[in-house]
């Protein structure tokens, strides 16, 4: 504007300019520039294509163009350039001062548990006998107000118990069998009352 141009732009008329070249400027650059391989680098890949096809236009082979693709590896000098290896890529979660060591396993969790929320059995064992001691006791997190659904929480309790004494009778004495047949009675009982899904932590403690 200092030397007299006149600048027109979108708070003033209603414009639109691209900041893409279109093909004829493709065009040109190749024919400036010369180089010796060409990897085109911006857009979907439908357009990729129709850059190396606007390449070929101007003598290119197909040889000499590379559309490259995440992860994939282009080694290049003087003489020649080519597909190599692959290398890993993806999305990188950060999460506090952790980069890349939350995956998929955590993220179901977090999602289970903000969608239904999370139930935490708690129970005394005798060890030697199986006899229960105390509990189970019923710790709700994003599931249930526990005061307000003291009849739900009850009838789980009495539903444990029993399903313990049964298994203790039968002769389980695993507290990791115990802890899944609790875990998938729970399950059940809690999806049939109320048709939700909360993540189950049964915790057995031997004295």
């Amino acid at each position: 504007m200092q030397i007299g141009s006149e600048v027109i732009y979108s708070s003033l008329a209603d414009i639109h300019v691209s900041g893409h070249a279109c093909q004829e400027e493709q065009k040109l650059m190749l024919t400036l520039v010369k180089p010796k391989f060409f990897v085109p680098v911006h857009g979907e890949y439908r357009q990729l294509v129709a850059h190396k096809e606007t390449a070929k236009k101007l003598g290119y082979e197909d040889k000499d163009v590379f559309l490259m693709t995440n992860g994939r590896v282009l080694e290049l000098n003087e003489k020649e350039a080519k597909l190599t290896t692959t290398v890993p890529f993806g999305k990188v979660m950060v999460d506090g001062l952790g980069v890349g060591d939350v995956g998929n396993i955590v993220l179901r969790d977090r999602q289970h548990l903000s969608q239904d929320g999370l139930i935490i059995v708690v129970i005394t064992m005798d060890s030697s006998t199986g006899e229960v001691i105390a509990g189970p006791d019923m710790i709700s997190r994003g599931f249930v107000y526990v005061r307000e659904s003291e009849n739900l929480m009850d009838d789980v309790k009495s539903m444990i118990t029993i399903k313990i004494h049964e298994s203790v009778g039968n002769g389980i004495t695993d507290w990791a069998t115990l802890k899944s047949i609790i875990k998938d009675n729970l399950r059940d009982y809690i999806y049939k009352e109320t048709k939700r899904n909360p993540m189950i932590l049964p915790i057995i403690m031997e004295v």
